[in-house]
C-alpha cells in the first residue's frame, strides 16, 4: 500500500471523530477534526483554485513559496507533537536531514 493510500486512508479514519464537548483538556488535544471531505491533495487544489479566482487582475508571483510557507509549518509541527519534539525521530518520519529539519524549525521561528 503506498504512502498516498495511507494518507487517505487516515483521512477517512479522522472524519469519523465526534467533538464532544465532554472530554476534559488533554482529550481534547489529541481528539481529531474532522478535515471534511477529500484528500490533501484536494483540499490544496480547492485552496489553489479559490486563490487564483480571486487574484481579480493583481499580478502574483513566488506561489511555490506561498505554498510552502503555509504548509510547512503546521506539518513540521504536527509531527513534532508526535515525537514529543524529538527531532531525529521528526526527521526520520520527514524523510530529512536532521540539520535541515532544525534549518527549517528556525526559520519558521518553531525552533525551542
Amino acid at each position: 500500500m503506498s504512502n498516498y493510500s495511507n494518507m487517505q486512508d487516515a483521512n477517512s479514519t479522522e472524519q469519523r471523530f465526534d467533538m464532544s464537548p465532554t472530554l476534559n483538556r488533554s482529550q481534547q488535544e489529541t481528539q481529531l477534526e474532522p478535515l471534511g471531505h477529500g484528500t490533501l491533495r484536494d483540499h490544496v487544489d480547492r485552496a489553489l483554485a479559490n486563490y487564483f479566482a480571486h487574484l481579480d487582475g493583481h499580478p502574483v508571483d513566488n506561489v511555490y513559496e506561498l505554498v510552502l510557507s503555509e504548509i510547512e509549518p503546521p506539518l513540521l509541527e504536527r509531527v513534532l507533537k508526535f515525537t514529543n519534539r524529538n527531532q531525529t525521530k521528526a526527521s526520520a518520519i520527514l524523510g530529512l536531514n536532521r540539520g535541515t529539519l532544525r534549518k527549517k524549525l528556525k526559520m519558521y521561528g518553531l525552533l525551542t
